[in-house]
C-alpha cells in the first residue's frame, strides 16, 4: 500500500487542503522529505528534477513548523524568478487554506516596493523572495530576519549566478543556528561549492526521480536543418500541434523578439517572454498561456522558470543549450502531472555531434524526428498564407468607389475559381522568394 501524507507526519488541517487540491499520493521526493524536514534538525540538499512535487517537499512541512505564536518571520524561501516566487506563494496559500493564523508574504522583484514594505510591517511568519528585492528590504531595514529559522535555496542552480555576494548580507541577518535546505534539479560544482561554503557539515543530500529527466513521460527527439530553413520546419511543426500548448527556447532576448514576430506575421498564437519586458507585460502574457488564449511561448530560459502549466504538451530548443543544466530546465516544462510530452531540439548539422553528449550526460535517449519534404513545407506555408488571409481584418477606410471596381474585377468569378487564381498567383509569387523568408503582411493603406 502506498504511502500517504499523514503517514509521513503531515498533520490533518494540511491533509485536509491537499486532498482538496488532489494531491492525494506522495511524490519520491516528498516521501524521502517531508519526515526528514519535520524530525531532524541538519541543513539538507534535495535533488529532483523539474515537476517532481519539489514545492511540497518543503512548503508542507515548513508550513507545519511555523509557530504561529510568534508574529515573527521564521521561513525564508529564495527563489530565482518573481514568476516562481509567486507560484510558490500561491501554492503556499492552497496547501495553508485551513491554517488561518499564518501569515505569508511575497516581496519578489518588477513591481513596486512600497507595498511590500507596508506588508512587512504587519506580522508575518513566512517570506518568499527574490535575492535583489530581499537585500533592497534589508538595506532598507524594512525587514527583520533575526527569529529566521528556516532558508530555504529553491532552484539553486538557476539561481546560484543570481545570488553573487547577496547570500553573504542575507546569511548575516539571520541567527547562525538556523536550518538552510537547498532545491535543485542538477549538481554543477558551483551547487557543490554553495553547499560547502553555506550549509551544515552534516548536511543530508537527498536524490530522487534522478534516473531520467524530469519522468518517463518525455520523448526527446532532435531535428537538423540549414539556417534558411530552419523557421519553415519549425511553422511546419507548430501547425502540427495546432491547438496544443507549447514553449520555444531561445538563447537571447532578440531571438525570441524576432521569433515572436514571425509567428505573429503567420497567425500563430503566440507571445514572447522575456526580462526585459515590463512585468505588467509578463504577467498578462502568463495570464493568456494559461487561459489559453495563446497557444505558443516564446522564452529564454530564465523568464520561463516558474511556469507550471500542466497542459503542456511540447517544447521546443530553437537553439541547443550551451550547457545540459539547461536542457533539464526546458524538457521539464513538459510532461507534468504524470501527462506525456514531447521535448524537439532544433539542430544545425554542425550540432549534431553534441547530441552524444548530452545523451550520456543526461542518461537520456534522442529520437531523430523526421524532416518534413520540400513539398509539406510549401503546402504547410500555403495554408498559413490562406489562414492569414482569413484571420486578416477587412479595412473600411478603402475608398468605396475602389472596393466597387475591385468587385467588378472580379464579379465573374465563382468562388472556386477566385480560389483557385489566388493560389495559383501566390505559388507564383513564393517561386522568387527566398525559401526562408516569413510571409509578408498585407499593409493597410
Amino acid at each position: 500500500m502506498s504511502k500517504q501524507f499523514s503517514d509521513l507526519g503531515i498533520s490533518a488541517p494540511i491533509c485536509k487542503a491537499i486532498t482538496q487540491l488532489g494531491i492525494v499520493t506522495p511524490t519520491e521526493i516528498q516521501q524521502k522529505i517531508i519526515p526528514l524536514v519535520l524530525s531532524n534538525t541538519t541543513d539538507v540538499v534535495g535533488l529532483a528534477k523539474t515537476g517532481t512535487g519539489k514545492t511540497a517537499a518543503f512548503g508542507l512541512p515548513l508550513l507545519q513548523l511555523i509557530n504561529t505564536d510568534l508574529p515573527v518571520i521564521q521561513a525564508v524561501i529564495l527563489v530565482p524568478t518573481r514568476e516562481l516566487g509567486h507560484q510558490i506563494f500561491k501554492n503556499l496559500e492552497d496547501f495553508a487554506q485551513h491554517l488561518p493564523h499564518i501569515a505569508m508574504a511575497a516581496t519578489c522583484g518588477g513591481i513596486p516596493i512600497k507595498p511590500q514594505i507596508e506588508r512587512l510591517k504587519q506580522p508575518t511568519h513566512l517570506v518568499v523572495a527574490t535575492p535583489g528585492r530581499l537585500i533592497d528590504l534589508i538595506e532598507r531595514k524594512a525587514i527583520d530576519l533575526k527569529q529566521t529559522q528556516f532558508l530555504v535555496l529553491d532552484e539553486a542552480d538557476e539561481m546560484v549566478s543570481i545570488l553573487g555576494e547577496s547570500l553573504d548580507t542575507i546569511i548575516t541577518q539571520i541567527p547562525k543556528e538556523h536550518r538552510t535546505f537547498l532545491f535543485s534539479a542538477t549538481l554543477p560544482g558551483t551547487i557543490k561549492q554553495l553547499v560547502q561554503n553555506y550549509l551544515n557539515k552534516n548536511v543530508v543530500q537527498i536524490s530522487a526521480n534522478m534516473e531520467t529527466v524530469g519522468n518517463q513521460g518525455i520523448d526527446h527527439h532532435y531535428i537538423v536543418v540549414d539556417p534558411i530553413e530552419k523557421l519553415n520546419v519549425l511553422m511546419h511543426f507548430l501547425n502540427s500541434k495546432e491547438g496544443e500548448r507549447g514553449i520555444i527556447f531561445c538563447k537571447t532576448k532578440a531571438a525570441v523578439n524576432k521569433l515572436a514576430k514571425n509567428l505573429a506575421i503567420n497567425k500563430f498564437s503566440s507571445g514572447a517572454l522575456h526580462g526585459s519586458l515590463s512585468q505588467g507585460i509578463r504577467d498578462r502574457i502568463m495570464e493568456q498561456f494559461r487561459g489559453g488564449h495563446i497557444t505558443i511561448l516564446v522564452a529564454t530560459d530564465l523568464a520561463a522558470r516558474g511556469i507550471d502549466v500542466a497542459a503542456i504538451t511540447y517544447v521546443v530548443n530553437y537553439h541547443l543549450p550551451d550547457v545540459y543544466e539547461v536542457y533539464v530546465h526546458r524538457s521539464g516544462r513538459t510532461a507534468r502531472a504524470g501527462a506525456k510530452g514531447l521535448s524537439l531540439t532544433v539542430l544545425q548539422p554542425e550540432e549534431v555531434s553534441e547530441i552524444t553528449d548530452f545523451e550520456t550526460a543526461l542518461g537520456i535517449q534522442f529520437t531523430a524526428f523526421k524532416k518534413p519534404t520540400v513539398a509539406s513545407i510549401e503546402e504547410n506555408n500555403t495554408l498559413l498564407w490562406a489562414k492569414q488571409i482569413f484571420k486578416t481584418k477587412p479595412n473600411h477606410d478603402v475608398d468605396l468607389e475602389l472596393k466597387t471596381k475591385i468587385k467588378t474585377v472580379f464579379h465573374h468569378l465563382t468562388k472556386d475559381e477566385l480560389i483557385e487564381k489566388l493560389i495559383a498567383n501566390y505559388v507564383l509569387q513564393s517561386k522568387n522568394e527566398p525559401v526562408e523568408k516569413p510571409i509578408k503582411k498585407i499593409k493597410r493603406n
